[in-house]
């Protein structure tokens, strides 16, 4: 990608993006909990008796396969965002990963989960801690 993410150059790439993603998370939740129920007959319903972890692993494989093979969930798509590098390049499958587990790690410790969030919503580009520390931003995927 040639064009700049620079939220001076292209404000566009950035607009409402902090909103989407939180719109896409829940749509993405629901989207992992219907696919985690729809298996769990496949379990012989032992995953109901394990469902936090058997949850956990539906809702990691659908965002790392998801972000791994297009660069947003289903949840982001719908919300015309996805999850670049700083440079405009795709994610591979490993930032992918590296991407969900930094979601995980947030999300255990709830300060982290409270400074990314806070700095989506003020930062001009709108990145969280892990998007920082993988070199990832989230931008309007209409705009491209």
């Amino acid at each position: 990608m040639t064009r700049s993410l620079d939220p001076d150059i292209s404000p566009q790439l950035f607009e409402g993006v902090a909103f989407k993603r939180l719109l896409a998370w829940v749509i993405d939740v629901i989207i992992a909990f219907i696919i985690a129920a729809v298996l769990v007959p496949f379990t012989a319903f032992v995953a109901v008796f394990v469902w936090p972890l058997f949850f956990s692993v539906i809702s990691f494989l659908y965002r790392a396969l998801t972000l791994g093979l297009g660069g947003a969930t289903w949840g982001m798509r719908i919300m015309s965002i996805e999850l670049r590098r700083d440079t405009g390049e795709q994610i591979d499958g490993i930032t992918a990963i590296l991407h969900t587990l930094g979601l995980i790690f947030s999300f255990m410790i709830p300060i982290i989960q409270l400074i990314s969030i806070v700095l989506m919503a003020t930062g001009a580009k709108g990145k969280s801690l892990t998007d920082m520390a993988l070199g990832t931003v989230m931008i309007n995927r209409a705009q491209r």
